[in-house]
């Protein structure tokens, strides 16, 4: 029988914020969301925390595409704040308690005279974020492997926002190591083959596992090509056959 008592833990959350976040619309995985940030930041009276798509997904029990979905449009709306990114790579998060800057997720409609102007492109990543500088990275080096092969207008306008949540995706929910991710990044813009076959950080994503492992696989020793250390009886051998043969004692090369 459960037995939930407020002096066992409890996390305090202010009346208005409550009040406000009833009137929010929020689908289901979005509202668990919120209130897994809460557990974890009021609940241990701080204001951010460390999180990942794979600590939240199984803290409400739920798919990580879905959480990362929906968490995106949870960060897009300004609900969910993010801080920066941590020590163990997963971004520093928070709850905006500022309601009055919440977004709604229908879109208001553009005035006539608006209409034929682009919306300006949210920034999502910052220039000192982590998977941003691994975007720039990996643009720099695809972009020289273009250039040598006559293709750089294909990469040339490459969204290196894009880039950086591929590379988020590939660490976060894919669970790649960062260094290993820098590993096949090197290898894949040297190989003959993969170098104009990989140019952007969504197919480097798609192809991440067949491209670690045929790295793997270049690194070890074929068996072939390993130099076998001669063996000292050998050259006793060619001696005792040199001897046989007429030769004379001093003049048999010992040498390899």
């Amino acid at each position: 029988m459960a037995n939930p008592q407020v002096e066992k833990g409890h996390t305090r959350i202010a009346n208005e914020i409550l009040e406000n976040i009833m009137k929010t619309n929020l689908n289901g995985t979005q509202f668990r969301i919120v209130l897994a940030i809460w557990r974890n930041t009021y609940g241990f009276q701080e204001t951010t925390h460390e999180m990942s798509i794979s600590y939240l997904a199984n803290a409400i029990d739920a798919n990580k595409s879905q959480v990362d979905r929906e968490l995106t449009s949870l960060i897009n709306r300004n609900i969910i704040k993010v801080i920066g990114i941590g020590s163990r790579g997963a971004r520093i998060m928070g709850f905006n308690k500022d309601y009055d800057k919440w977004g709604n997720p229908i879109a208001k409609e553009i005035p006539q005279d608006k209409q034929t102007k682009k919306p300006s492109k949210v920034k999502k990543y910052e220039e000192d974020n982590s998977y941003y500088k691994m975007a720039v990275y990996f643009h720099e080096k695809i972009s020289k492997v273009a250039k040598d092969a006559g293709v750089e207008h294909l990469v040339k306008k490459a969204n290196l926002q894009s880039y950086a949540d591929d590379f988020r995706k590939l660490i976060e929910l894919d669970g790649v190591n960062k260094r290993l991710v820098k590993d096949v990044m090197d290898w894949v813009t040297q190989d003959s083959f993969w170098r104009t076959n990989i140019l952007s950080a969504k197919k480097l994503r798609e192809k991440f596992t067949e491209l670690a492992i045929k790295m793997n696989a270049q690194k070890q020793p074929k068996s072939g090509s390993i130099n076998q250390q001669s063996d000292p009886r050998d050259k006793e051998i060619e001696f005792q056959k040199w001897l046989e043969d007429g030769g004379e004692p001093d003049a048999f090369n010992w040498g390899t």
